[in-house]
């Protein structure tokens, strides 16, 4: 069977990608993904809150940069360029490691301090850029149409810095998802993965404290992803697209692409599985395909979209109704 598919440009052996996770933030864990029969990997995100944060908890434990708000800005780019210089390093750590694309990752929530830095992640050997914009809608004063506006702006500046494909890693939060997708590739997407997975909050009633529930997605939430990807792809829009969220079998993996996916991505499977677990999920993949007499991901990749009631049953709202009599 021919496992190999073409995302972002770029050549992979099998749909199987690695997302961005701390799976991806070592060359070691790297060089195991590549050796379990990753398509492709995605690096842990470089995070611009993480790197300011941490810069400016050490400057709030020195009373000198109050006085000294020079040395405070000095300090902040320096650290800056550390962070970001270690994340190149990783690039081309990687790079040289395996003979697998490597996607760099971005997490970014304004177009004012990560596009400067993308050129120099092409620099590095990146084979792609995945841009996780992460806009969180908590300000009143913030339209939902300027947080829409803020993305596009992000994704233009570091388009214009870079020449290697740029993907958009999107929050399923958009009023009109769909008008949303479609605005992105305008703009120059080169692809969309659907969706980010944001952790949910819960509260310890035991110590009155705030906890992070739900870490990792479960089998059931694929459903969300898939639907999209299917309208999506029904419609002919001109970007690959990832499925993120909820893919933990070779099933899963199967279904995202009879939707239409061009690739997916795994990571909590690994973390529960191991990564190991990849050379499982790609063989189980191969295995349906010989059962079902596809040669090639192309023979089936958006199937169920052929069908016109496949599509209307993607975009059915469906409600609860009880029986009352």
């Amino acid at each position: 069977m021919d496992l190999t598919t073409t995302y972002l440009g770029l050549k992979l052996k099998n749909p199987v990608v690695v997302s961005s996770s701390k799976l991806t933030g070592t060359v070691t864990n790297i060089k195991a993904c590549a050796a379990a029969g990753a398509g492709a990997v995605v690096l842990k995100s470089l995070f611009e809150e993480q790197i300011i944060a941490k810069t400016e908890s050490g400057l709030r434990r020195n009373d000198m940069y109050f006085w000294y708000p020079e040395a405070s800005d000095y300090v902040v780019s320096i650290s800056k360029g550390s962070g970001v210089n270690e994340y190149l390093k990783l690039i081309r750590d990687a790079k040289a490691a395996v003979n697998i694309p490597i996607i760099a990752s971005i997490n970014c929530v304004s177009p004012v301090e990560w596009p400067k830095f993308a050129a120099k992640i092409q620099e590095a050997g990146a084979d792609a850029i995945e841009l996780n914009i992460s806009i969180f809608p908590f300000d009143k004063k913030v339209s939902s149409q300027r947080i829409e506006d803020m993305a596009i702006e992000i994704l233009k500046a570091v388009k214009a810095e870079v020449s290697i494909p740029v993907s958009v890693k999107m929050g399923r939060y958009y009023t009109n998802i769909f008008a949303m997708a479609n605005r992105l590739v305008d703009e120059g997407a080169d692809g969309l993965v659907l969706f980010n997975r944001f952790y949910n909050p819960d509260v310890d009633i035991a110590n009155m404290r705030v906890v992070t529930d739900n870490v990792f997605s479960s089998p059931d939430e694929k459903s969300i992803p898939m639907r999209w990807i299917a309208l999506l792809s029904a419609d002919g829009i001109k970007c690959d697209l990832a499925a993120s969220t909820g893919i933990h079998y070779s099933i899963g993996v199967v279904k995202q692409l009879l939707a239409g996916a061009t690739v997916t991505q795994l990571c909590t499977t690994l973390y529960q599985n191991g990564i190991p677990y990849l050379k499982d999920i790609v063989e189980g993949v191969e295995e349906w395909m010989k059962k079902n007499h596809y040669k090639t991901i192309g023979d089936f990749r958006g199937l169920v979209n052929k069908r016109a009631e496949n599509t209307a049953a993607f975009e059915r709202m469906q409600y609860m109704r009880k029986n009352f009599d």
